[in-house]
């Protein structure tokens, strides 16, 4: 158990890949309409052997979308945004963020992991949670081809948890 499991377990997702185990910190302070959703889908599974289907060396991981084609995404609701200021909450190596289409309040279940800082990203797109261990992991997801990023024979989600439900 890492001291963030620890600290908060009910803030704390495990993400199992075949690369290895990823633990993030939620981030309700800055987001908290974002990680009741993201929750809500771990708890019912959603996640469990949902693809990478688009990763983008050098920038990050997307996945959260069963159909794996991107359009995809749960039957809840999708979120108005929770931006955060540059000055709160930036882009760097390890943040999690969702994803959206062109309406900022589009969210529903896509989420990226940042390979790198992404500047471009700081306030337009929402922050919910932080790698705390495994970035390891994170580097080995399996990256795609061109601008769009989509992966041909994705790596996949093993399991998603919340620390509080894994003991």
């Amino acid at each position: 158990m890492t001291e963030t499991q620890a600290a908060d377990p009910e803030n704390t997702l495990i993400l199992e890949i075949e690369h290895g185990t990823i633990t993030i910190a939620l981030r309700p302070d800055l987001a908290p309409k974002h990680v009741e959703q993201i929750k809500a889908l771990v708890r019912r599974g959603f996640y469990n052997d949902v693809p990478f289907h688009r990763v983008i060396e050098g920038f990050m991981a997307q996945g959260g979308d069963p159909t794996g084609t991107g359009r995809g995404g749960s039957d809840l609701p999708d979120i108005e945004a929770e931006f955060s200021s540059p000055q709160t909450a930036r882009f760097v190596r390890g943040t999690c963020g969702m994803a959206r289409t062109q309406d900022p309040n589009s969210a529903n279940s896509q989420f990226f992991i940042m390979f790198a800082p992404g500047s471009s990203l700081d306030g337009q797109y929402t922050i919910w949670g932080q790698v705390t261990s495994g970035m390891e992991a994170v580097d080995k997801i399996k990256r795609g081809a061109g601008m769009s990023g989509m992966v041909q024979g994705p790596d996949k989600i093993r399991s998603m948890r919340v620390a509080a439900d894994a003991a």
